[in-house]
């Protein structure tokens, strides 16, 4: 069952002393404002005042964008954000499920990248696996895709769910996947579409604010949070994406939360599809126990270090490999068609999804009205594909947003045919692009092209994007 959260207590009617002094009754947003822009630091009493204007209405769009950006500048130390989140997290309900699910409740959360549709594989696998994992996810952002987004380009899948439905979801399936709503976490919804459009995507306070209000709600004993470092990622510098991991475990455990945060590499799209539509298409060929490698790699370590985490495997490689066995039964598959009948979907459409071959989906789907293929310019060793001007061009076609609430094209997006570490002869088409518009522009294929990097060495198996795992300091290493 949930139950009905508590509103955020009222801010005092002192705010207390700080770096910006001035004490008497709580600051008006301007003064919040230029307390935060100056470099001061925000009171509890001054963040809740700030959160009861999102809800209220108070808060003008001007004055929010100008707070995040404020905030994106100055920054938030571990205090602030810690409040910060608290008082995002209790502006709706607090989920509450029965107390002997307490272990199995697990999550997981990616900071945002190219292609990436580890969650549309994961939940369900975990699932399989026993946990129950009830996934509060989001929408597309900046220059990556949203996981509510690719969920629904398959027809009839409602990401809005009650607690009571997500509850009733929980006990049958073990996973579910749902948005903000009203009720889950408003406040958050606030700032989340606001920080799609005023360029402060990329502020370590924001982003863990962002995800562990959504997370605190949830009950759950264990999140791994997937953080992104690279040239597509929030964070291009894998140390600025393991100060956001450092943050985002210290935060959690002040929460009463375990957290810990894989940081993985976003360089080049993973797997081989990007765009709503086709994405789906690719979980779904993970989820038959095939698809690309650095997927299916992703999906088992991030899992294993879960179930480990979580007390449910006596180690990460014991706990992959209950992963891995979970793609190749069947029974994690069996686990997502059973997820989007009861999101939803026509049980006919989910089965027919579920057990039809890769062009049978792609018929059942949305799909984009024509197709353009680019060749290789030159011979060589494909080096890398840079997968931030690959999403910039899908972005302009129509596969991402400009604008908060702006409607996205679900058949748009594009299909690497060729591998990192793979030998590519000139005049071989390597990208396929799905658009529903006119031709790609001259500058759009330069573009493209120039995300194409070749080079003169011998062929090689790309690695693994998997690069650390950032755990509690109170958690013995594997």
């Amino acid at each position: 069952m949930a139950a009905p959260g508590t509103p955020p207590p009222s801010a005092p009617e002192t705010a207390g002393a700080d770096s910006g002094g001035g004490s008497g009754e709580h600051r008006q947003l301007p003064e919040l404002i230029r307390l935060k822009r100056n470099g001061g630091h925000l009171s509890e009493a001054d963040i809740r005042n700030f959160v009861h204007a999102l809800m209220d209405g108070r808060a003008q769009d001007t004055q929010i964008g100008a707070m995040l950006m404020a905030i994106r500048l100055q920054g938030m130390d571990l205090e602030e954000t810690s409040v910060l989140t608290q008082a995002l997290a209790e502006s709706g309900q607090q989920l509450e499920w029965p107390k002997a699910w307490h272990q199995q409740l697990v999550d997981k959360h990616s900071t945002g990248g190219v292609g990436d549709k580890v969650s549309l594989v994961l939940a369900p696998a975990l699932a399989a696996c026993g946990c129950k994992v009830p996934m509060i996810s989001g929408r597309s952002l900046g220059h990556t895709g949203g996981t509510l987004d690719k969920l629904e380009s398959i027809p009839g899948f409602s990401v809005t769910q009650s607690p009571e439905q997500m509850l009733q979801i929980l006990e049958e399936v073990g996973c579910c996947i749902v948005g903000q709503s009203e009720k889950l976490v408003p406040a958050d919804g606030i700032l989340y579409a606001a920080r799609d459009v005023t360029a402060t995507v990329d502020s370590v306070p924001l982003i863990t604010a962002s995800i562990l209000s959504k997370k605190a709600v949830e009950g759950l004993s264990t999140l791994v949070v997937d953080v992104k470092f690279g040239g597509a990622a929030v964070f291009p510098d894998q140390e600025k994406a393991r100060e956001l991991a450092k943050m985002l475990v210290r935060v959690g455990m002040g929460l009463g939360l375990q957290v810990a945060a894989a940081l993985t590499a976003m360089d080049n799209p993973l797997g081989r599809s990007v765009g709503h539509t086709l994405e789906v298409e690719e979980a779904l060929l993970c989820l038959d126990g095939a698809g690309p490698p650095d997927l299916r790699d992703l999906v088992i370590r991030l899992g294993g270090a879960i179930l480990w985490l979580s007390g449910q495997a006596e180690t990460q490689d014991q706990g992959a490999a209950r992963v891995a066995a979970a793609l190749d039964d069947g029974s994690a598959l069996h686990r997502f068609q059973l997820m989007l009948s009861a999101q939803g979907v026509d049980p006919g459409l989910a089965r027919a999804l579920c057990s039809g071959s890769p062009t049978q989906r792609r018929q059942l789907l949305p799909h984009a009205r024509k197709q353009e293929e680019l060749l290789a310019p030159a011979d060589g060793i494909v080096e890398c594909v840079r997968a931030l001007p690959l999403a910039c061009v899908l972005h302009e076609l129509g596969a991402g947003r400009s604008r908060a609430g702006q409607p996205i094209r679900p058949g748009v997006g594009a299909e690497l045919l060729v591998d990192v570490g793979q030998w590519l002869s000139r005049g071989t088409p390597w990208l396929r692009v799905h658009l529903d518009g006119p031709a790609l522009s001259s500058q759009q294929r330069r573009t493209l092209l120039g995300a194409l990097v070749l080079s003169d060495r011998a062929p090689f198996k790309a690695p693994s994007p998997f690069a650390e795992l950032v755990l509690p300091p109170t958690t013995p290493q594997p």
